[in-house]
């Protein structure tokens, strides 16, 4: 392990003794081999608050076959929406939800 490793991993650590770890204002992902990002298919059922929408995961199957939901409800933030405004995406549209950190989030413009 190299000295700068080291150093910004004490720098890290230092900063959350002072300030804890809520005041930290980065997200990561991890990706190992044989790993990844969880990613799948969902589709909006409705708007919750603003860009917050509740999704439900789909099953894309041939061509022709309208997409099965499956699973229970949740709750995803639209990224391609603005924070301060009321999201405009309607009910049934379809998008790619992923699961970083804590969060889904999906990008689909209205």
């Amino acid at each position: 392990m190299d000295n700068r490793y080291t150093t910004d991993q004490q720098q890290v650590l230092a900063d959350m003794a002072r300030g804890g770890h809520s005041h930290r204002q980065e997200t990561s992902a991890l990706v190992t081999p044989g790993g990844g990002i969880s990613a799948w298919a969902v589709v909006v059922k409705s708007r919750v608050d603003r860009n917050v929408y509740t999704v439900r995961a789909v099953i894309v199957d041939d061509v022709g076959i309208m997409p099965v939901e499956i699973g229970e409800s949740m709750e995803a933030t639209n990224l391609a929406e603005s924070y301060l405004a009321q999201g405009t995406l309607p009910s049934g549209a379809y998008a790619i939800l992923l699961r970083l950190g804590e969060r889904n989030v999906f990008y689909a413009k209205p």
